[in-house]
């Protein structure tokens, strides 16, 4: 049977390369659930099982039942009712109700609510398998961290009320965010959540009892229909900017409004909704005031790295329409295939996915350690002093890193993703352009990728900090330290002569200030990532994991996936040095016309219609 997980020797190599005894013993708090709960795993070994048993399941259902109905959802798209009901398409409908028996819509909630308790790791592979079966479905699977969220900082009335059905598959959720004069800027959020009683707003409908009510307009809302609402609204009338805002939790009901359905170039199975509340009742999540600087935050770099496996599975999908077609495609009496300017376009698409794949598991890797590591701040310190001081340390560590990290995946990630989805269609040629293959949908799906949940400018913004304070250098300088095999010394001699250019570019970048730094942050960020990636090659080159996988000749001979790994990295890394080396060359040239001659360069505003 096909199966979307087995079928990936790069995720099953990847699963066995990475240090997931050290994620499973970090979400199972030293596997002291075991005795509580039956399905809670007694050591990593059955945790690791368990996760690969979950994922296997998972690509087995996106492979043979999911990823079937993936064209109809696109085509069938969402019908927003008279009575301001929304019907889904009918395979997204179905397929919830499969995700929900088979129990993993609960995928990091903790046991005790019926979750599987697995880390961020294994649920960017599952959200990575779930994409490349229906981009739109992970829109709705992977808004887990509506219920992450309630769970991290909700009461726990309302963690108890929400949560068990949440695990079940019985309700499905929204972040209600975004509204129409404050997309990325969410500081100018005038949604008002008020307290009736405390704050006594000039209103009629005052609440003796202090109920929390919301009122005004939400648009651009992912799964805007679904049952369990996050609502990020001004608490604080007379206080303008992040810390005016709360944040909250309602569902749906008659002074909930769904006003239109957005038509969109992709995703069509998503809904994404206009909302109005009129003065809807819900409760406050967590305390006042910290709406957006922690609580949103949190959410939004989780959602962040969902959408970076979103744009890893639409880029797996699109390849493998694009390799199957070029070896059976025949012009000139051979298969195209064997034209250099295709294999270097496969090839560039392989590579550029498995790097994307790499930085993203890595990524993961670290936001479990951060997760784990201020968990046990929070719940156990270490009674030792030194202990202590050097746990806190790691935790401020970890959580630069996946500060830095974060941004890095989804702005690499969502680019990637689009240039290998429009690769496809020009591999398929005119055939491509067709609905006759899914790569136009895969294309189509790609684009939001690159903008929803903090565009691809907003990625560098939040990335080029990293890499300007040294936070990056200082990722990379440990991994440098880690046993890399003498087949790949070379190539880690000329990653760390192009850190060395890095530092000098940041140096000079510096000098001229942070409007500089931001006028040349994606090159900063551009370089940082091909060093990581590098690194993260070399790395796999030299794994203990001992895979075999078929020979891309298609001979029947097979090779150490580790011998692979070197033979791709050395390609990676020595075509991206002269890339490199350029880009420091454009830093370093001081030119501001961005700046100071925008006006003369763009001309003036022209007249449309």
């Amino acid at each position: 049977m096909a199966n979307f997980y087995n079928d990936n020797n790069d995720i099953k190599f990847l699963f066995r390369h990475v240090d997931l005894g050290t994620s499973a013993e970090i979400c199972e708090e030293g596997f002291k659930f075991a005795g509580e709960f039956d399905h809670a795993p007694v050591d990593a070994d059955e945790a690791i099982q368990n996760y690969e048993m979950v994922l296997d399941s998972l690509g087995e259902l996106c492979a043979e039942f999911i990823a079937p109905r993936a064209e109809d959802v696109d085509r069938q798209g969402n019908i927003l009712n008279k009575d301001g009901s929304v019907t889904r398409a009918k395979g997204i409908v179905e397929a919830i109700e499969k995700l929900g028996q088979a129990e993993v819509m609960g995928f990091t909630l903790p046991h005790r609510f019926g979750g599987l308790n697995f880390p961020t790791i294994i649920y960017s592979m599952a959200i990575e398998i779930v994409s490349r079966a229906d981009a739109a479905l992970m829109n709705i699977f992977g808004l887990q961290g509506i219920a992450e969220t309630i769970n991290a900082f909700a009461s726990e009335e309302i963690k108890q009320k929400y949560l068990h059905d949440f695990s079940a598959g019985k309700v499905t959720g929204a972040m209600v965010l975004t509204e129409p004069d404050a997309g990325s800027d969410l500081q100018s959020i005038k949604v008002s959540g008020y307290n009736l009683e405390k704050d006594k707003p000039a209103s009629v409908h005052q609440d003796a009892e202090g109920n929390w009510l919301l009122h005004g307009v939400k648009r651009f809302i992912t799964n805007g229909c679904g049952e369990v609402l996050l609502v990020l609204a001004r608490s604080e009338p007379d206080r303008n900017g992040g810390l005016g805002l709360s944040l909250f939790v309602c569902e749906p009901g008659p002074t909930v409004h769904i006003r239109r359905l957005e038509d969109k170039l992709g995703i069509h199975g998503s809904p994404t909704c206009e909302i109005f509340f009129d003065n809807t009742p819900c409760e406050i999540i967590g305390e006042r005031q910290r709406g957006l600087v922690t609580y949103v935050m949190s959410l939004m770099n989780g959602a962040r790295i969902g959408i970076a496996a979103q744009s890893m599975g639409i880029a797996e999908a699109a390849y493998r329409i694009a390799r199957d077609y070029a070896s059976t495609r025949k012009q000139f009496a051979v298969a195209i295939e064997k034209l250099p300017a295709v294999r270097d376009m496969l090839i560039d698409m392989k590579i550029a996915i498995e790097a994307g794949r790499a930085l993203l598991y890595e990524t993961s890797w670290v936001v479990d350690l951060e997760i784990g590591y201020a968990k046990r701040l929070e719940t156990n310190p270490p009674s030792d002093k030194a202990e202590a001081k050097q746990f806190k340390k790691d935790s401020r560590k970890y959580r630069r890193y996946a500060a830095t990290l974060t941004p890095m995946s989804k702005y690499y990630c969502s680019e990637m993703c689009n240039s290998v989805a429009y690769d496809s269609i020009q591999v398929l040629g005119g055939s491509g352009y067709m609905r006759d293959y899914a790569c136009e949908r895969h294309a189509r799906d790609a684009r939001i990728t690159t903008i929803y949940e903090g565009t691809s400018q907003l990625q560098v913004v939040a990335a080029v900090r990293g890499v300007c304070n040294g936070t990056a250098e200082k990722f990379m300088a440990e991994m440098a330290e880690q046993d890399y095999d003498s087949e790949v010394k070379d190539l880690l001699e000329m990653l760390a002569e192009g850190r060395g250019l890095l530092q000098e570019a940041v140096a000079y970048v510096k000098e001229q200030g942070n409007e500089y730094m931001d006028l040349y942050g994606r090159p900063l960020v551009d370089i940082a990532i091909d060093l990581i990636n590098g690194y993260l090659f070399c790395g796999q080159a030299s794994t203990k994991v001992d895979m075999e996988v078929p020979v891309a000749a298609g001979n029947g001979q097979t090779i150490p996936m580790k011998k692979r790994k070197a033979i791709l990295a050395r390609r990676y890394i020595t075509k991206n040095a002269p890339k490199i080396s350029a880009l420091i060359k454009l830093i370093r040239t001081g030119d501001k016309s961005t700046s100071t001659k925008y006006e003369t360069l763009v001309g003036p505003v022209p007249e449309l219609g």
